[in-house]
């Protein structure tokens, strides 16, 4: 009966983690623009980042959105938390994200924390250890989410005798 086909999309929640006003110096003067820095993920192991530039800040968070979802990675979680310590350089950003127990919340600072939200992590230890630049500590953090190796299910055992 329906013309129209409903296409069900996935919603991810977003959040804004950073907006800077941007000028470019022209033979006219400057020129401003927004760029918007925005994380993406459905709280089931899924999260994307993107930076974006618009005329206003509106347009700006709306292309960063659609970039981040084009860049969406996934994340091994077990037990609520990530399979192992990982300690991971981009540029000036180190981090050090360390599993948990239940029961212990995710104890991470700043704009780590966000990305770990959104990646439906919830019991995750997290230090920043080098600037305290967000853009360079989110990428880090995905980097590293990115880079986590899952565990095999059933280690294969050599049993050789001589």
């Amino acid at each position: 009966m329906d013309k129209f086909k409903v296409k069900e999309e996935k919603e991810f929640e977003q959040s804004v983690i950073d907006i800077a006003r941007v000028t470019r110096v022209m033979a006219g003067g400057k020129r401003m623009r927004f760029r918007a820095c925005v994380a993406i993920g459905d709280k089931k192991g899924h999260v994307g980042i993107a930076i974006a530039k618009g005329a206003d800040v509106t347009m700006a968070i709306n292309k960063a959105v659609r970039q981040a979802k084009k860049k969406m990675i996934s994340v091994p979680i077990i037990n609520e938390t990530i399979p192992h310590q990982i300690r991971w350089k981009y540029k000036a950003a180190r981090i050090l994200l360390k599993p948990a127990p239940k029961g212990t919340g995710v104890i991470a600072g700043g704009a780590v924390r966000t990305i770990l939200d959104l990646a439906g992590i919830s019991n995750v230890v997290a230090k920043i250890l080098g600037t305290n630049n967000k853009i360079s500590n989110v990428a880090a953090t995905v980097q590293a989410l990115e880079n986590l190796i899952i565990p095999e299910k059933s280690p294969k055992k050599n049993n050789k005798k001589d």
